[in-house]
């Protein structure tokens, strides 16, 4: 009887813990500032496929002239994705289809773009859409801008 309370209180406090974890990363994440939560799908879905698949939730911060896209359930310290903006072509917004209302957070956009050759579609709240493509616009003289 002891052991398993023992058990139970140990696997209690390493939830505990876990949880805490997730919480004060998310803390230094956001302590430099330009966050948004952000959601990202990387494999748009194949014909036939949900259109709900592959999102995962995560939070973006501004970076000097990148994008830094950080995983919401994870422990890493560094980006899982960094996007410098005059790599960043959008070529679509639109509202979320199908299944994706259930996968992304409640009054989502979802941005179609490509960065250096790679497809990804990045889903996060009218604020926050308004806020990228104004950052995208606001590049340096000189400097590529590709927003549709």
């Amino acid at each position: 009887m002891v052991l398993a309370l023992i058990v139970c209180g140990a696997v209690l406090a390493a939830v505990a813990l876990g949880l805490v974890g997730f919480g004060v990363r998310r803390r230094v994440i956001q302590r430099a500032g330009g966050t948004f939560d952000c959601s990202g799908r990387w494999t748009p879905p194949v014909a036939g496929q949900s259109s709900g698949k592959n999102w995962v939730y995560g939070v973006a911060r501004y970076n000097g002239d990148r994008i830094e896209w950080f995983r919401v359930f994870s422990y890493l310290p560094k980006p899982r994705l960094s996007l410098e903006r005059d790599l960043i072509e959008v070529r679509e917004r639109r509202h979320p289809q199908g299944d994706e209302e259930l996968a992304l957070l409640p009054g989502a956009m979802v941005l179609t773009c490509r960065h250096n050759g790679s497809d990804l579609e990045l889903g996060m709240s009218e604020d926050a859409l308004t806020g990228f493509l104004a950052w995208l616009e606001a590049a340096p003289p000189g400097r590529r801008v590709n927003v549709a």
